[in-house]
């Protein structure tokens, strides 16, 4: 085990008045070694190099198909119709996200606490672990609209007040990612550079963000030196493949206007010595379902 996050300084400040410079990352991406999870040697060093670890086959095909069973049975659950969990499109007020997922599905709850996910999540945080935020996400056909470049750690850290960014995502697909259908966008090693964003974050900013976020997303000015520098990488594979990637990452998808729907389950683990204190650049914490404050270690 390490040491506890400082939280005294705000050594990524964000939401700012004007453009502020691009902060170099002052820690690791990887605190755990090869002895210490399902990542070799070589998985780590690439890890920690590019900020992301594609695995295919990472569950199996019987078990997408019984998970893809259960969104459906999410999004077609009445008793969820009207709750604050579920973010619904824009435009079609289709299903777009369920949030806090693990406290519906028994499914999903016992797949957050599978040693495929939760020794490798220890071993790349380097300590034990909890659920930052749990939700299963869907990209219909034709419909499904994307997410603008940004990076989670940004909102994380000025919304729910996480330290440093010292938290890992699983993404693991329920449906084919084609290079067509709105699959995720990452830039490969931008996660060693924090982009502070401009601009106050309002009341509630959460309620609105969540379907199209305005505040808390780069310049595109920061965002093209980005894609000069480190490229576009973007996360393809059959049904079952796993994406994990750092807090940090600057990703972002495009709208899905193929026939090809997509969804996938999507788990944020952070360490249990990097738990969240008060934002860093918001009136007030967002609510538990999106940023979880309970910092129990998953068993």
């Amino acid at each position: 085990m390490t040491a506890m996050i400082d939280t005294t300084t705000d050594l990524y400040p964000s939401r700012l008045a004007e453009p502020g410079e691009v902060i170099e990352r002052q820690h690791p991406t990887v605190w755990g070694t090869a002895d210490d999870g399902r990542f070799d040697a070589a998985a780590l060093e690439a890890h920690s190099e590019r900020g992301f670890s594609i695995l295919q086959d990472f569950i199996t095909p019987g078990e997408v198909t019984q998970y893809s069973a259960e969104l459906e049975r999410l999004a077609a659950d009445t008793s969820l119709q009207g709750d604050h969990r579920v973010v619904r499109e824009k435009s079609s007020g289709e299903v777009r996200s369920i949030f806090e997922v693990t406290q519906l599905s028994e499914q999903i709850d016992a797949l957050s606490r599978d040693p495929r996910l939760l020794d490798r999540a220890r071993q790349l945080l380097g300590s034990d672990v909890y659920l930052h935020q749990t939700r299963v996400n869907y990209m219909p056909g034709y419909k499904g609209t994307g997410f603008y470049w940004h990076s989670d750690f940004e909102t994380w850290h000025a919304e729910d007040g996480m330290p440093a960014p010292r938290a890992v995502s699983c993404s693991i697909a329920l449906t084919p990612n084609y290079p067509y259908n709105g699959g995720l966008m990452v830039m490969p090693g931008s996660h060693r550079s924090y982009v502070p964003c401009v601009g106050q974050t309002p009341e509630n900013y959460h309620q609105d963000s969540l379907k199209e976020q305005k505040i808390g997303v780069p310049s595109e000015e920061a965002i093209t030196e980005l894609a000069w520098k480190h490229g576009v990488d973007q996360f393809t594979g059959p049904a079952g493949s796993a994406l994990w990637f750092d807090c940090n990452i600057m990703h972002g998808s495009g709208n899905n206007i193929t026939p090809f729907p997509r969804s996938n389950i999507f788990l944020v683990f952070n360490s249990v010595e990097n738990a969240l204190t008060e934002p860093y650049a918001a009136p007030a914490p967002r609510p538990t379902h999106i940023g979880n404050r309970d910092f129990t270690p998953l068993r």
